[in-house]
């Protein structure tokens, strides 16, 4: 007994130990400064680095009005192919976990993501993704993610608006 019981402390000590030397990050893309609270506010929570997610050429209010069909989120979101230059890269190379962090745009994650995603060999590390909308959840969005690049283990940490302690922890634990 006494032997089971040492065995079972250390296992539960490997365990503990694997999980503190996970490298965590929280990157996210934020047009309007919605997703950066929610991605502030977990990273602090998870310990984790930041990395905003920025467009070469910033999005103006006029990039943005998805009413106009020749706006450039319209014109990008209408083109499957679309990838939106990068500002600048950082390297995921030493995280094992990115919580990844997007608004809902036209129902998906903005093509700003397919780029950012595409930009790194994030093949077997896991992404937990989470979102911000005006209206939707983030379950298409997920999806589709999952669908475009089976490689990547997704969890979908749900929509995160207006989060508060306990929905900032909940997805903290995904």
């Amino acid at each position: 007994m006494k032997r089971l019981f040492t065995l079972l402390i250390i296992t539960m000590t490997a365990l503990n130990l694997s999980a503190q030397t996970s490298k965590v990050i929280g990157a996210y893309f934020s047009a309007s400064g919605v997703t950066a609270a929610a991605a502030k506010e977990l990273a602090k929570e998870k310990n984790a680095d930041l990395y905003a997610i920025e467009p070469a050429q910033k999005y103006t209010a006029a990039d943005l009005d998805w009413r106009n069909k020749q706006s450039r989120s319209s014109v990008e979101m209408n083109d499957p192919q679309s990838r939106p230059a990068l500002k600048s890269q950082k390297s995921l190379a030493d995280y094992d976990v990115i919580y990844l962090g997007y608004p809902i745009w036209w129902g998906v994650a903005p093509r700003i993501i397919n780029t950012f995603i595409e930009s790194h060999n994030l093949d077997g590390k896991t992404v937990v993704i989470f979102a911000t909308s005006g209206g939707s959840t983030s379950d298409k969005a997920a999806m589709d993610l999952a669908a475009r690049y089976p490689a990547i283990k997704f969890v979908n940490a749900g929509t995160l608006n207006g989060a508060t302690k306990a929905d900032i922890q909940a997805a903290a634990q995904k």
